[in-house]
């Protein structure tokens, strides 16, 4: 028998099903809809885990370090700034801005600090800065001890900074922090480094004052730390590590609110990784742990932690930026099939300019807009089944999925040189502005032809840096 479909509204209706089986299901059947250039997004599920996120920080004691069996592997816990217990915000939209906020300041910092804008002399470095960012700062935290005995302090962590360094007493001007200040005269391995050291030689812009060396620096969106170099002991759950440089800022403003100091990992001499050197052969790796969960990632210092099974990739080594991590991005896929894009536009020439960073300060992955542009077309016409919602914040493709219980969304992958390709979970490229259905494509244009790969896009992949041999790594893991 016929269906008549002469009435508006049974016709509607009729629409409304046939759409819903078309480009939904339930959880239920989640497992049985496969295809390989598509797959289920758990629109109800994420919703909720959203909803639970905002409710609960995690408790401190989650940042014990526990023994690792493999010799000299060292692992500590790593945890997103949102769910530590001195976030600003509990709701998801305040939290969402803020965040947005903070990575459009860190976008710019970097742009910034690669076509050399950021330069400055020591002299002009004695008025305060003020930043003017209002919302703490660094996406991602560690837990160290500092000292002898240790004090255990927040850090963010950096990959894109070359030096580690505590607000220190007496603190002339320091932001709120989450521990006390860290008292140098309270440790026992704390020795003040002097200006005419090779450590101090290596400090970018050094000065000195007093006999000793005065380490000054300044970020991009003006937060700034300064202080005197000393060399001390840190402890990362039972392992200790000995004469590690470290800035002891006794002025420090900007966008560290909440944590004691930065771990600087970028590839300069003075970061940690660079301060170990042979110890683990400037290898680490790290795992960002997914949004909306309970648990926690990890930060692994030493050879040993070198996956078997990974992808490899090459990193390039900028010459007017070592502290930057680049590698080589070919292109981009959506749905399987790769996005019709010059490769030429993600390299790296020979001034400096362009080129792929990885960066866990960045949330937001950033393309040149010619790249960013097709790409979003792209992934527009492979959804346009899907409801629209207006823009937010930096994103200008959303969804508006209140009432879905999953969607059928296009693959998303990054071509790397070399053949490797990465696909990502659909949760690193549809994520929630809000905790009642509106979801948006996580990239955005870059102001310059600088791409940023950023710890959205980064979220619940193993991602291992091979300093030594100069290869970054992609997995097999998740987190």
């Amino acid at each position: 028998m016929l269906l008549s479909l002469s009435s508006p509204l049974l016709l509607l209706t009729f629409l409304v099903k046939l759409y819903l089986l078309l480009y939904t299901t339930t959880a239920s059947n989640t497992s049985n809809v496969s295809h390989p250039d598509f797959q289920l997004f758990n629109v109800k599920e994420t919703i909720a885990e959203t909803r639970n996120n905002s409710a609960k920080p995690l408790k401190s004691q989650l940042f014990k370090t526990h023994k690792n069996g493999t010799k000299g592997v060292w692992k500590l816990k790593l945890v997103h700034r949102d769910k530590l217990s001195f976030k600003t915000f509990h709701d998801h939209p305040h939290r969402f801005h803020a965040r947005m906020q903070r990575d459009s300041k860190s976008v710019a910092a970097i742009v910034r600090r690669l076509s050399g804008d950021s330069k400055y002399e020591i002299q002009d470095f004695g008025s305060d800065v003020v930043s003017g960012m209002t919302q703490g700062s660094g996406e991602y935290f560690v837990r160290i001890g500092v000292g002898s005995p240790p004090r255990n302090q927040y850090m963010v962590i950096d990959s894109g900074s070359d030096i580690v360094w505590v607000q220190c007493q007496p603190c002339n001007i320091c932001y709120k922090q989450s521990d006390p200040v860290f008292d140098p005269a309270a440790s026992a391995s704390f020795t003040g480094v002097s200006c005419g050291s090779a450590v101090c030689d290596r400090v970018e812009n050094a000065g000195c004052h007093a006999g000793r060396c005065r380490y000054e620096v300044m970020y991009g969106d003006g937060s700034y730390t300064k202080g005197t170099l000393a060399l001390e002991t840190l402890t990362f759950g039972r392992t200790v590590v000995r004469n590690i440089a470290i800035g002891c800022g006794h002025s420090n403003r900007g966008m560290f609110i909440g944590a004691a100091g930065l771990l600087g990992l970028g590839g300069g001499s003075m970061s940690f990784v660079g301060q170990l050197g042979g110890q683990t052969g400037g290898a680490f790796s790290y795992c960002l742990v997914s949004r909306g969960t309970d648990s926690t990632g990890s930060l692994v210092f030493g050879r040993g932690a070198m996956p078997v099974g990974a992808a490899w990739v090459p990193l390039i080594r900028n010459p007017h930026a070592l502290s930057f991590y680049y590698i080589g991005l070919s292109g981009l896929g959506v749905g399987g099939n790769r996005v019709t894009i010059p490769e030429e536009i993600f390299q790296l020439n020979e001034f400096g300019d362009g080129g792929v960073v990885m960066d866990t300060g960045t949330a937001v992955t950033r393309l040149p807009t010619v790249a960013y542009e097709v790409f979003r077309d792209t992934f527009m016409a492979e959804t346009r089944n899907l409801p629209r919602a207006s823009g937010v914040s930096i994103f200008d493709t959303c969804y508006n999925l209140f009432g879905f219980v999953s969607v059928r969304v296009p693959t998303v992958s990054f071509y790397f040189k070399g053949g490797p390709v990465l696909t990502l979970p659909a949760n690193n490229f549809l994520i929630p502005v809000d905790d009642v259905g509106t979801f948006c494509f996580a990239f955005a244009p870059s102001p310059t032809g600088l791409s940023i790969i950023g710890n959205i896009q980064q979220e619940g992949i193993q991602i291992s840096f091979d300093g030594a041999n100069g290869f970054v790594g992609f997995g097999p893991n998740i987190c």
